[in-house]
């Protein structure tokens, strides 16, 4: 298993469309940083969240319908409450290739703030928009700017194919297009 450089990135997201849109330099000035760095991709978070509604007084059933827990804002900024978390998705598109898997961390910035970011590992050909958690550990609220930066994924190769990839077995996260909530098969 090799982690993958800032040239094997840029050829797979040129060639392959593996991040669409994709930023081929890191994109600083007035930003929270985003694009390509030496060895990952510094991905952003797009203007669409799904916060808890206020008025849900309720147990958080991963098994359970999520739509009566959520309500959606659109926003170019966004204050996390105190000890709160949010659903989030990225801007980025990726379609993940076999033989890849990815980690992801919370960019250093936000992790300053007291932000954890927290989104599970791309499977080998899963593809969609990401849905992220953006966790406010603190007892201050914190601001998060759409548009910007948000976390950083490193791709892992690894010597050989997966025998079943996420595509294979039919992922329930398959190509996702919005903010997608916990869900079970049925």
């Amino acid at each position: 298993m090799s982690i993958k450089s800032d040239i094997w990135i840029k050829t797979m997201a040129e060639e392959k469309g593996m991040i669409e849109p994709f930023e081929a330099s890191q994109v600083r000035k007035g930003n929270i940083s985003f694009g390509v760095s030496s060895y990952g991709y510094d991905f952003r978070i797009s203007n669409q969240f799904k916060m808890i509604n206020p008025d849900y007084g309720d147990v958080i059933d991963p098994k359970a319908d999520q739509e009566k827990i959520y309500t959606d804002v659109q926003a170019d900024t966004f204050v996390i409450p105190p000890n709160q978390f949010v659903l989030a998705k990225t801007i980025e598109y990726f379609r993940i290739p076999r033989d890849i898997l990815t980690i992801c961390y919370g960019k250093s910035t936000y992790a300053r703030c007291g932000l954890l970011v927290n989104v599970t590992p791309f499977e080998p050909e899963w593809e969609g928009f990401a849905t992220i958690s953006l966790v406010n550990a603190t007892n201050l609220p914190v601001k998060v700017y759409a548009g910007e930066g948000i976390a950083q994924l490193l791709f892992l190769q690894s010597d050989e194919s997966c025998g079943q990839s996420y595509a294979d077995k039919k992922g329930k996260y398959q190509a996702q297009k919005e903010i997608t909530t916990s869900k079970i098969e049925s």
